[in-house]
């Protein structure tokens, strides 16, 4: 019996080495998987408590931005929607021309830019025609200055200028319908007096004659920019009227009516500076014309008294001589 016993315990010997060597391996299969997840269990806290930790501070940057800056509508926009408003806005900016501001502006402005213009264009036109004349008539009147100077008496004068219209002919015509008219008056002073009376009577008309546009000149150059001023309050006006409809500040709707405005008062400055420049020009220019004129009709004047000595002379010697007999 105990034979037995030993033999059966020999048998479940082995047994039990097999099984305590098997008992490890599940051990060790279970514990694996238990090792990964105790830091899964460590960062579930860690990622649950971070938005909790943050959640102020991404209130206080929400709450800070408009602050920072006021963005329109266009800060929430993606990427493609702001490439989009930015082709737009640079489109808009490229037409901002002052043609295309002219053709958008409104009806009164385009009327106020449009008479501005021709107004300008006036300017321009009296300023080409001024020039040409008064180098004319100053050429032409130092060229009859210069054949009197040596002529003794009216109708040498005249001769010497043939029939050249000028200024100083026609002091010189007055001044000899003045001698016939007063032939046989022995008062030398009236008749200068006379003579004097028609020549101021030819220098005035003639200053009225060489400042003949010149008014306009004034005109242009002191009301354009009042005019251009009253086109850009209009404009202005009208674009506050499309901002309040728009509902909106965004410079993107603002600009391009306020720069429409602002345009008027531009043409208003382009059509008033030149006017006053060429307007204070032709009158230093005028100045020195009527300087000549003057002259001309001093040397009409000291003909006119020669001829009347020289008739004094002659006729004192026709008597003397007439004694004599």
């Amino acid at each position: 019996m105990n034979m037995s016993i030993s033999r059966a315990t020999l048998a479940i010997i082995p047994a039990l080495a097999m099984l305590m060597l098997a008992v490890p391996a599940p051990a060790q299969q279970g514990m694996a998987p238990a090792a990964p997840s105790a830091p899964v269990i460590q960062q579930a806290p860690v990622a649950s408590q971070a938005p909790a930790a943050l959640a102020p501070v991404a209130q206080t940057v929400e709450a800070a931005q408009p602050a920072q800056a006021t963005p329109s509508a266009d800060a929430t926009a993606t990427p493609g929607e702001r490439d989009k408003l930015l082709k737009a806005a640079a489109a808009q900016l490229h037409d901002l021309s002052p043609w295309s501001m002219f053709m958008s502006a409104d009806v009164l402005v385009k009327a106020v830019m449009i008479g501005l213009a021709f107004a300008s264009l006036v300017t321009w036109t009296i300023f080409i025609a001024k020039m040409v004349e008064f180098a004319v008539i100053q050429r032409k009147l130092r060229s009859a200055l210069a054949k009197i100077a040596d002529a003794r008496s009216l109708a040498e004068a005249q001769f010497a200028l043939g029939a050249k219209g000028s200024v100083l002919a026609s002091l010189l015509a007055a001044a000899m319908r003045e001698a016939r008219l007063s032939a046989g008056i022995s008062s030398d002073t009236g008749i200068k007096e006379r003579a004097a009376s028609r020549f101021s009577e030819i220098v005035r008309a003639e200053a009225r004659r060489v400042r003949l546009g010149m008014g306009l000149l004034a005109t242009i150059g002191a009301t354009s920019p009042f005019v251009g001023l009253f086109g850009t309050v209009w404009g202005i006006m009208n674009s506050f009227i499309g901002i309040s409809k728009a509902q909106t500040t965004n410079l993107a709707v603002v600009a391009p009516g306020i720069a429409e405005a602002l345009l008027a008062t531009a043409i208003g400055l382009v059509a008033a500076i030149p006017a006053v420049i060429i307007y204070n020009h032709f009158t230093r220019v005028s100045k020195g014309y009527m300087e000549l004129v003057s002259r001309a009709s001093g040397a009409a004047g000291r003909l006119l008294s020669r001829d009347l000595d020289r008739t004094h002379v002659s006729g004192g010697q026709h008597s003397r001589a007439t004694a004599a007999e």
